[in-house]
């Protein structure tokens, strides 16, 4: 990404002078990020990706960018500056949200905390007339995109569950298809629901970030997600018995666990 820091659209190298860059590596989001500091300024944030016609609104920031600004009438979150495009790339500057990433190592006597304002935040964003959001992430919609980047070879085989390696995307896309549930309960859905992309400060909501794939689908996308994340072995501060805990936070004590394990199959061919 140097190059592209080189040689930057004007639109966006206005905001940044006398700024100096620092890569940001926390987060799986596929783009190149970087935080902009200036002495006596708040911080900016700058993602820079390729030009891409994935089908996948996550591999794209024009997409982003949208649903930024319209999530910013409805919860705390970073304000886009700019948005540009130039020589084969993607540039959305943004404003740097104040707080700390779920996915940080937090002290053991801060986590339930941290997991309860987490449950507590996307309660508020499920809390959003769905009427209201114009961005379809419905399950035709998702499982369109999973046909589609299957056919076109973008899917990483390498990510899947040890049951898939050494197969084409096409068995678990059968499988996918094979156990797609009957019906949905929409809500306005973050759509990449996991510990990075949840900022807080003060054990309150600060913002969300990776918003490319943000909008109405079944809760259980979300719930889905952010249940594999507290268990996953990216996070080990957190670990086994945490998804239970965000649940319940969240306000489910019962959840349907085939519907969780259908909707983390769906995340692997997105």
């Amino acid at each position: 990404m140097g190059l592209m820091l080189e040689a930057l659209p004007q639109a966006v190298s206005r905001w940044l002078q006398g700024y100096e860059a620092e890569p940001v590596t926390v987060g799986m989001s596929g783009a190149g990020v970087y935080r902009w500091r200036k002495a006596g300024k708040p911080g900016l944030i700058l993602k820079i990706r390729p030009d891409s016609h994935d089908p996948d609104p996550g591999f794209r920031l024009a997409p982003e960018a949208e649903k930024m600004r319209w999530l910013s009438a409805w919860v705390p979150g970073p304000e886009v500056l700019e948005y540009s495009q130039q020589d084969g790339c993607e540039y959305l500057l943004m404003t740097e949200i104040v707080g700390r990433s779920g996915a940080e190592n937090w002290p053991p006597e801060e986590r339930p905390r941290v997991v309860v304002a987490i449950a507590e935040a996307l309660r508020k964003l499920h809390s959003i007339p769905l009427e209201r959001c114009p961005f379809d992430q419905r399950l035709e919609a998702k499982l369109a995109q999973a046909r589609q980047r299957t056919e076109l070879g973008l899917v990483d085989l390498a990510d899947f569950d040890e049951r898939w390696q050494g197969k084409s995307a096409e068995e678990p896309l059968e499988v996918l298809l094979q156990t797609r549930p009957t019906d949905e309960d929409l809500v306005v859905c973050h759509g990449d629901y996991c510990l990075p992309n949840v900022l807080l400060q003060e054990g309150k909501l600060s913002g969300f970030v990776d918003l490319g794939r943000l909008g109405v689908a079944d809760r259980y996308q979300d719930l889905a997600l952010m249940t594999r994340s507290l268990t996953s072995d990216l996070n080990p501060q957190f670990g086994e018995g945490w998804d239970r805990v965000f649940l319940e936070a969240y306000g489910i004590r019962e959840p349907d666990w085939t519907r969780l394990e259908f909707y983390r199959l769906l995340d692997e061919f997105l």
